[in-house]
């Protein structure tokens, strides 16, 4: 398959081919001054057609901010060509942080600069989301650098809420929440709905290679303080890297389970490759989605398997029933198939029970998707797409493999009764949404994802860019643009305490 790439040395949009090789799929391509390069796309041809076979196309804004005068990907910000609307934004507070991790995407210190929007900008920037058509951004992730360095963090959230957002995030590295139960308590009485905490592993090796110290203690103390605070929907997010922790997948998703009282989810990224490097260091570090779930299915002994994962798209048949029943535009997630995937795992005393395994998860989208055809733009879509659900959906559930204290058949009646907020409340105190999702780099950048990415960045400049493209070519120029005037001394200071004070601060 034909699409566009960049050449990883100039970063010129080139000609590039997907094709297969044996049992996987590369990407080829070709740059007149800097020659042919070659990388991994996907290490699964077979799970690669299973994932092609679920993709949607949106229509993407109907007010981008942008017009087209370069072509992709130089018109960020949503431009007319983009395909699908913002289903997660972010927006850095800053570019400050506690900690300097080799593979994050800003440092205030590394970088020389502060770059920190004021509350007016945030503001703004959050104001633009909210006025997307046909459909308004409803979730908005906070990050940096270190959100919880910005000491209006809990008025910035306060804010999000205000402005109509329901889904308010912030994704940290947890050190100031293991700190300080004072701050969690602070959190808890915001309108905050999760936290994306770095968790790179269940050992000390990880967090030593990736982060420079072992942060494992860190990380279980932010967790039992926010356990003691109220603070509990948290999910994991460990960055992967070969050689490093692609062998800690089974362990981090049994750790999840086991603290299945406060976590709600794993969310995998396979590390991408933001610097230059050699063909042998990419072909030694690269691993992509299916790498990973094979060697989760390895590790947990076959009982979380490459089968039980879905791609993104495939939940856009029930975007569609959301349409039909209400007979209003809906948030649509028509994201590459290739970009991300997912599935819901369940504890039955000590096995782990994928959700795939008690329900046909093919034969109820199906259905979905027949019953939304049939009846939008009904009068009495509503009444019969409910009637439909609670006729059809019982044949989709094995209740002999139902974990035991499940009950699917009574969370689809609060569903389709209107008690939406109940039935999502009662299907994820059991589970945990485990899943995967691959950022692109200059080296296996495909012109067809990022024109249907549907994470994007918020800019005070007035733009909404995708976050594959943003990280690429747009970050140093937002934030030197958007610089803080500092001086000498402030930069000095913010030079990283050593470990040992961040470890030994933490409340006991």
């Amino acid at each position: 398959m034909e699409t566009k790439s960049l050449c990883p040395e100039c970063m010129a949009v080139v000609t590039a081919d997907i094709i297969r090789e044996g049992d996987r799929m590369l990407i080829v391509k070709k740059c007149k001054d800097h020659g042919e390069f070659k990388d991994l796309y996907f290490s699964s041809s077979g799970t690669y057609d299973k994932f092609q076979k679920f993709e949607a196309t949106g229509n993407g804004l109907s007010n981008p901010m942008t017009g087209q005068a370069k072509g992709c990907p130089h018109d960020c910000g949503i431009c007319p060509n983009h395909r699908t609307q913002t289903l997660l934004a972010n927006i850095d507070l800053t570019n400050r942080c506690n900690l300097t991790c080799p593979t994050c995407f800003a440092n205030a210190r590394k970088n020389g600069y502060v770059y920190e929007p004021s509350l007016e900008q945030i503001k703004g920037m959050m104001q633009m989301l909210r006025d997307e058509k046909p459909v308004p951004c409803y979730a908005v992730q906070f990050a940096g650098g270190e959100p919880t360095l910005r000491e209006e963090l809990p008025e910035i959230l306060k804010m999000a809420r205000d402005m109509g957002f329901y889904q308010i995030m912030i994704a940290t590295n947890g050190v100031k929440l293991a700190q300080s139960k004072d701050y969690c308590r602070e959190l808890k009485n915001t309108p905050l709905s999760t936290i994306y905490m770095q968790f790179d592993g269940v050992t000390e090796a990880p967090y030593v290679k990736l982060r420079g110290f072992n942060a494992l203690p860190l990380k279980l103390k932010a967790l039992q303080n926010m356990r003691e605070t109220g603070l509990k929907n948290v999910v994991l997010v460990p960055t992967v890297v070969n050689g490093v922790n692609a062998d800690q997948g089974g362990d981090i998703i049994r750790f999840a389970l086991k603290n299945l009282d406060i976590v709600r989810g794993v969310n995998f990224q396979p590390v991408s490759f933001t610097g230059r490097v050699s063909n042998d260091e990419l072909k030694a570090g690269r691993i992509t989605i299916p790498d990973l779930l094979s060697r989760i299915e390895k590790q947990t002994d076959g009982q979380v398997r490459i089968s039980d994962f879905y791609p993104v798209p495939s939940v856009s048949a029930i975007s569609d029933m959301a349409e039909a029943w209400t007979n209003e535009p809906q948030v649509k997630f028509t994201v590459h198939p290739h970009c991300g995937c997912a599935t819901y795992l369940f504890m039955d005393r000590d096995e782990i029970v994928p959700i795939t395994r008690f329900v046909d998860v093919d034969g109820l989208l199906a259905c979905i998707k027949r019953t939304s055809n049939e009846y939008k733009g009904s009068k009495l879509a509503k009444i019969l797409i409910a009637e439909k659900l609670l006729r059809e959906v019982p044949r989709y559930v094995d209740h002999a493999g139902m974990p035991r204290d499940i009950d699917m058949v009574g969370i689809l009646r609060e569903f389709v009764k209107g008690d939406i907020g109940r039935a999502i409340i009662h299907f994820h105190e059991k589970s945990i949404m485990v899943g995967a999702m691959h950022f692109m780099d200059p080296y296996n950048f495909d012109l067809e994802r990022l024109r249907n990415c549907g994470i994007h960045y918020a800019t005070p400049d007035g733009r909404v860019i995708p976050f594959c493209s943003y990280n690429i070519f747009y970050r140093n120029d937002i934030e030197r643009r958007f610089e803080k005037a500092v001086g000498v001394e402030t930069l000095k200071a913010l030079e990283l305490k050593k470990h040992a004070g961040i470890t030994d601060s933490m409340e006991m």
